[in-house]
């Protein structure tokens, strides 16, 4: 009989403590709001003479996503996004147009999913500005062009901001329009998202 008290003892002590190692390897998550900023560096170039919508690109984040002081993804982490709209320039006037969205961060491995704002590029035909535009958010989202460690290409032509986003005016009016590797993007996520805390 004692034999047995023990045996139930030390099994629910093994249980015990299965369930605290179990519970202390559950990441913590946190809830991101609608509206945080992510700022990311291209990994790929993306093209509308190249690529097509639906397009994968991968990106780095180039500042921490955190909530307070807890850091979700550190610097560097990686992003994917999509091409989601993609149109070419006419032979005569009509202009090129691509529209860019985040769809997942990955945290400790895995891919958790994102609904972000979306960043346009377009040109407008001949004889006319092509525009860069990140809807949805204002500031950081017209930086683009910037090369990691080299200096070339930092933003292309003057900022205007706009309520919904930041315009920059850039060379090439009538061509193809592109972002290219290196590029500094802008981009705010549109609802909440819970996340792990980086491990």
């Amino acid at each position: 009989m004692r034999h047995a008290i023990v045996q139930a003892a030390s099994l629910a002590g093994m249980v015990l403590t299965a369930t605290m190692i179990s519970a202390a390897q559950a990441p913590t998550r946190v809830t991101v709001p609608a509206g945080m900023r992510l700022l990311i560096r291209m990994v790929d170039a993306v093209d509308t003479s190249r690529q097509q919508v639906g397009y994968r690109f991968t990106a780095n984040l180039e500042t921490n996503l955190q909530v307070d002081d807890v850091v979700l993804a550190p610097r560097g982490s990686t992003v994917y996004g999509r091409l989601a709209n993609a149109q070419s320039a006419g032979r005569m006037s009509g202009g090129a147009e691509l529209t860019l969205e985040l769809t997942d961060i990955v945290i400790n491995g895995t891919a958790y999913p994102l609904l972000t704002s979306t960043y346009e590029v377009r040109s407008q035909g001949q004889g006319k500005q092509t525009a860069r535009r990140a809807t949805g958010g204002a500031g950081l989202g017209a930086l683009v062009g910037g090369l990691a460690g080299g200096g070339k290409g930092a933003a292309i032509g003057a900022a205007a901001g706009a309520a919904t986003g930041t315009t920059v005016a850039a060379a090439t009016p009538g061509k193809q329009v592109s972002v290219p590797s290196e590029s500094l993007l802008e981009f705010r996520l549109q609802q909440p998202v819970s996340l792990p805390v980086a491990r």
